[in-house]
């Protein structure tokens, strides 16, 4: 078992990256807020691979593009009821790596501080949204080995379903985070 440990905050100016909090809006698969607050937090270990992926994405002349990392067990039971589909939300049963703290959805800007394309939009639940789809346009794919590159190099490990998350190895031997634990604020209403 990974030891439990407090999250770590996750900040724009401390990590280098940008943050746009999906769940915390209405532009996500559920077309409204699921989060009260915009807080982003992480394991250490997630934290330090977050750390050197967005280090390696600067010096490849990109930034990275947070959509989400810890979610807690409330947020995770409301996306699991509305999608319904354990190919791209986690059964709250078995938990999630985002509950564990351990998972990070991820894209990139360019150098102009655009989303590069990645052929579909981040929690977009189609076979397009799959990491080596076939059939989708060159730069596409190349934006996507680029991101999986980053990502791969920092520590992290892909899942096939979903071109935007990435997790840290052995995630399921991390303990759960109930609401409110590890110092985190409660995120839900």
């Amino acid at each position: 078992m990974a030891p439990t440990a407090s999250l770590v905050s996750i900040t724009e100016d401390d990590h280098d990256v940008h943050l746009y909090l999906a769940y915390a809006t209405a532009d996500n698969f559920m077309g409204r807020p699921v989060y009260r607050n915009a807080y982003c937090y992480l394991h250490p270990d997630a934290e330090k691979a977050l750390t050197r992926a967005s280090l390696s994405a600067r010096q490849a002349g990109v930034r990275l593009l947070v959509f989400d990392a810890y979610r807690p067990a409330q947020a995770q039971q409301i996306l699991f009821d509305y999608a319904q589909d354990p190919t791209f939300v986690a059964d709250p049963k078995r938990g999630s790596h985002h509950t564990r703290g351990c998972a990070v959805d991820v894209s990139l800007l360019d150098e102009n501080g655009q989303q590069m394309d990645m052929g579909t939009g981040f929690d977009a639940m189609q076979a397009e949204s799959f990491h080596f789809c076939a059939g989708l346009p060159a730069q596409v794919q190349k934006n996507r080995l680029m991101l999986l590159g980053i990502m791969l190099s920092a520590g992290f490990q892909h899942i096939p379903s979903e071109w935007w998350h990435y997790q840290l190895p052995g995630a399921m031997q991390y303990p759960l985070i109930e609401d409110g634990a590890g110092g985190v604020p409660k995120l839900m209403d």
